[in-house]
């Protein structure tokens, strides 16, 4: 599990390998995330979008970015959380995610939430000590 908190905008990410997605003999791996968004403080805010950052272990990088997360821009109150789960596939058996929340909140400020970064490991990968 990662997390990270902006301006009392706590965000955590869990990611999991799908083996049975993901077909290694082709060059194709797939992960699942689940995010979990929790508002803890006093104002009221709206996620509008997020921009990601996907690095593959061969350091080939893309950016993906949208209006809202899974189709919704949700309105979160103080108190209240969003959850939910998306999913990335890749070319190499591991790689890193990150990314930004762009909020807006009652006041008509707009601010950034960081998404923590957070690593795509299958077993796959190959493992290294240094």
């Amino acid at each position: 599990m990662y997390s990270a908190t902006t301006r009392h905008i706590k965000v955590t990410v869990r990611p999991r390998f799908l083996a049975e997605e993901s077909r290694p003999a082709d060059g194709r791996y797939f992960w699942a995330y689940t995010v979990e968004i929790a508002n803890m403080g006093p104002e009221t805010v709206q996620l509008r979008s997020r921009a990601w950052e996907i690095t593959d272990e061969n350091g080939r990088r893309e950016e993906v970015r949208g209006a809202g997360v899974v189709g919704e821009q949700p309105v979160l109150e103080p108190g209240e959380r969003f959850e939910y789960t998306s999913g990335c596939p890749l070319g190499t058996p591991s790689g890193l995610m990150v990314g930004t929340y762009f909020m807006v909140a009652d006041s008509g400020e707009n601010f950034e939430v960081a998404i923590p970064a957070f690593s795509l490991d299958s077993p796959y990968a190959k493992r290294s000590v240094n």
